[in-house]
């Protein structure tokens, strides 16, 4: 405590300070501190000056003058004994030792007021203390100093007179009060201090309506306060309810509603003293509004307006449907929008004010015209007979619905049902509405669904073959038909024909097949129309194959085809060559071409042909004749056992197989040329020649010839023997298996012989024959054509004379031919 108040007397003197007068010989003087008996001086220190004296005389008063003498080393001093609010000369004089004055100096200066003296202190509100004090002469003004008694609060504030108050404090506690006096010269000392204390705060009252003719008031405890007054006075009204109360918790009900109410509070404290008061109003919340109208409104959005009356003391309104929607205002009516077409709802308008929401109006219904139908569509049972549907919507009395057709022709119908039937021809677009009805009306809009019936099926289909197997399917434009889809049925195999044009040609058909041609006129909306009659048209036959084709008589072939079409069907073989065409006609799988030419390339081909047409020809293939035969062959004799055999050239031929055929064997050539040589031919055997006359690519003619015979075999064993009777003798053994007649030539040096031996004879008598001569003897038989063989061997023979029987052989050679 003592630093604080060090730290208020430091700040007073300087406060205090007022003058500074300087010398003639630069002395200076000033006024430290002023009361209201002294003054406090400094000065500043003069070279010389063994002492210093202050004079105080005072101006316009009667007073006498006083003075203070201080030493040469002092620089401040003061002077009492002076008179409260008066106005003095302070003199500075700067002496020596002889006290003759070296300098001096002066100023003029006021004394502080007297202190004043305080009458009575008292609180009125919890955070200040009124202070009356008797007012001194000469003050200006006054300050009213507070302080703590606990020491921890110091505070001065300025009044211009009595009484004062010192603001700032805190409630419910004991301060320590003083006055002091001022003027231009300062500030009187302290008045003798009093003590007071503070009263309660002022309860802070807490207000709601939880009724509309109840107000609740609550607040916290205040401390130090015993018990409370509540006033409350209605406004308008200077009736007055005055309630004491040691409770902190008050309800005043039985008010009126939406009226406002002020309500005062206070506190005592046990000294019987009231502390601050408070006042608050509150509004009681407003009665229940009534519902006078609800009604939709009109307009593209769908909403409904709601009116009522206005209630006291309501300041705004909110409208609450039981759908969640709402509205506020201040007016007597408000519009919910938009609102859901096919609703059947209530509404209740609930008024406020600051207090609160009143208790909701009773609730009004209301419904909504019916939605229109989401699901809207047609059925087409059969053609022609159309229906609209749609789904049934609550809240509906009936229903209307428009039917309106491309062309402009419309329709219309009534119904309670939630279907409507029309008849709707093809290949028109019909648009259809279904429009709601109640009692709040209908919608101001509702779907539109297009129905599309299926196009109408072309009547003039004209279907023909252009080819084997392509057929042109021709009509005429239809009604509501964008697209042409042609299908050629058969079996499992569908051929499509999409074409925005009213022909269409399916190509690459199966052959010898029938199809069921139908045109479908097909749309984008509605798809195509399946109901279309089928024409059937049959493709041309299937083309055959030539499977194969076999040689059975040196001029006919038989071929071998296939039969892919109906067993009605009849197919034509044609064999055409360089020069000349054969045809034959089969319906079964083989066809043989007779009188072909030997030696001739032929193109074969093969046709199938019904009622419908012709296939295409199958593929052809080559037929090459064998070569003919050679027109004449003859067989030449060379020797014993080898034959010459020739023969005329045979057409297509380019090569020969010459072939000899016996019972006891065969013997065989090959050659190019038109002449054979043969060797091991047995002799005197009938034979027959078989000559295969070979093309260059391979293809062979047999051709025989019979009634052919080898020479009669040379005779063995040949002896020639000398007779008594001068004959001679030529004995052989018959070779040949059959008798041939044989001729005997004996050639000797000196004569020749000649005989004859008929068949089965084997020997022969020469006659005149010479002794002791050479012959060489040739055997041979004669064929039947009077042709002798001319291959035998000759043989030579020494004849002796007599005495020898038997001849002797020389030698043998061959006889040249």
């Amino acid at each position: 405590m003592g630093m604080v108040r060090l730290h208020r007397i430091k700040l007073f003197l300087l406060l205090t300070f007022t003058g500074v007068c300087t010398a003639q010989n630069d002395i200076t003087l000033s006024v430290f501190t002023v009361t209201s008996k002294s003054m406090t001086v400094q000065w500043s220190v003069h070279s010389g000056a063994s002492s210093y004296k202050i004079t105080a005389t005072p101006k316009n008063s009667p007073a006498r003058p006083v003075f203070a003498q201080f030493s040469g080393n002092t620089v401040m001093g003061s002077v009492n004994s002076l008179s409260p609010s008066t106005v003095y000369t302070m003199q500075l004089e700067a002496m020596d030792n002889a006290l003759n004055v070296l300098s001096s100096a002066e100023t003029v200066e006021t004394t502080a007021p007297d202190v004043p003296s305080i009458d009575q202190a008292y609180s009125k509100n919890s955070d200040s203390i009124t202070v009356e004090f008797a007012e001194v002469s000469g003050a200006t003004s006054y300050i009213l100093r507070a302080e703590s008694t606990t020491g921890d609060f110091f505070f001065e504030t300025p009044t211009a007179k009595s009484p004062g108050t010192v603001v700032g404090l805190q409630p419910y506690t004991d301060y320590i009060l003083s006055v002091m006096s001022v003027n231009s010269g300062g500030r009187s000392q302290p008045s003798y201090p009093i003590k007071a204390r503070t009263v309660v705060i002022a309860p802070k009252l807490n207000t709601s309506s939880p009724s509309n003719d109840s107000i609740l008031v609550t607040w916290p405890p205040v401390e130090h306060a015993i018990r409370y007054t509540l006033i409350m006075i209605q406004e308008g009204s200077s009736t007055r309810l005055i309630l004491n109360t040691t409770d902190t918790t008050v309800t005043f009900d039985k008010l009126e509603p939406g009226i406002s109410y002020c309500i005062k509070g206070m506190a005592w404290d046990a000294e019987g003293r009231t502390g601050d008061d408070l006042t608050v109003c509150q509004i009681t919340r407003p009665p229940s509004p009534d519902v006078t109208q609800v009604q939709l409104t009109p307009g593209r959005s769908l909403g409904i307006a709601v009116y009522w009356m206005t209630v006291q003391g309501a300041n705004s309104y909110v409208v609450l449907a039981s759908n969640g929607q709402n509205c506020n205002t201040s007016d007597s009516y408000c519009f919910i929008s938009p609102q859901e077409c096919g609703q059947n709802h209530s509404i209740t308008v609930t008024a406020y004010n600051d207090a609160g929401p009143s208790s909701p109006s009773q609730s009004v219904g209301y419904i909504t015209y019916p939605c229109p139908p989401e699901n809207i569509w047609v059925e087409e049972p059969t053609a022609g007979n159309c229906s609209v549907v749609w789904e049934k919507v609550p809240l509906v009395e009936y229903y209307v619905a428009f039917i309106k057709r491309d062309d402009g022709t419309e329709k219309s119908c009534n119904t309670t049902k939630t279907t409507c039937q029309f008849f709707c021809m093809c290949g028109y677009t019909y648009l259809t509405s279904v429009f709601p009805y109640n009692q709040a009306g209908t919608s101001l809009f509702a779907d539109v669904r297009n129905y599309t019936t299926i196009p109408c099926c072309p009547q003039d289909v004209t279907v023909k073959l252009v080819s084997t197997e392509t057929l042109e399917v021709m009509w005429s434009p239809v009604k509501g038909a964008e697209l042409y889809e042609t299908t050629a049925a058969q079996t499992n195999n569908v051929l499509h024909c999409n074409d925005t044009s009213p022909v269409c040609a399916l190509s690459d058909l199966t052959c010898n097949s029938l199809y069921s041609v139908t045109v479908t006129p097909c749309s984008e909306l509605r798809g195509c129309n399946y109901t279309c009659t089928p024409y059937k048209q049959e493709t041309a036959p299937c083309s055959p194959e030539i499977l194969n084709m076999t040689q059975t008589t040196n001029s006919t072939y038989k071929v071998m085809i296939s039969t892919p079409n109906s067993p009605n069907t009849n197919y034509t073989i044609s064999a055409t060559g360089r020069y000349d065409k054969y045809t034959c006609q089969s319906r079964n799988n083989f066809c043989e071409l007779t009188q072909l030419s030997c030696g001739t390339i032929y193109e074969v081909t093969a046709v199938a042909s019904t009622a419908v047409g012709k296939s295409l020809p199958g593929y052809s293939k080559t037929l090459e004749t064998g070569p003919c035969c050679p027109s004449t062959v003859n067989v030449t004799q060379v020797t014993q056992a080898m034959t010459n055999l020739t023969w005329s050239p045979g057409t297509g031929a380019g090569s020969y197989i010459a072939t000899l055929m016996s019972p006891r064997g065969q013997a065989k050539c090959h050659t190019l040329d038109t002449h054979c040589l043969m060797g091991c031919i047995t002799c005197g055997t009938n034979y027959t020649v078989q000559l295969d006359a070979i093309s260059s690519t391979g293809y062979r003619s047999q051709c025989q010839y019979q009634g052919f015979s080898s020479s009669a075999c040379c005779p063995t064993g040949v002896k020639l023997y000398r007779r008594t009777n001068n004959s001679l003798r030529v004995y052989w053994r018959s070779s040949s298996p059959q008798a041939y007649n044989h001729t005997v030539e004996l050639y000797g040096t000196g004569a020749n012989y000649t005989c004859f031996a008929a068949a089965g004879s084997m020997y022969c008598d020469i006659q005149e024959g010479t002794c002791g001569d050479v012959y060489t003897v040739v055997v041979a038989p004669v064929g039947k054509s009077g042709v002798k063989v001319t291959f035998c061997l000759p043989r030579t023979y020494s004849v002796l004379c007599p005495g020898s029987n038997a001849g002797m052989v020389i030698s043998r050679r061959r006889r040249s031919v």
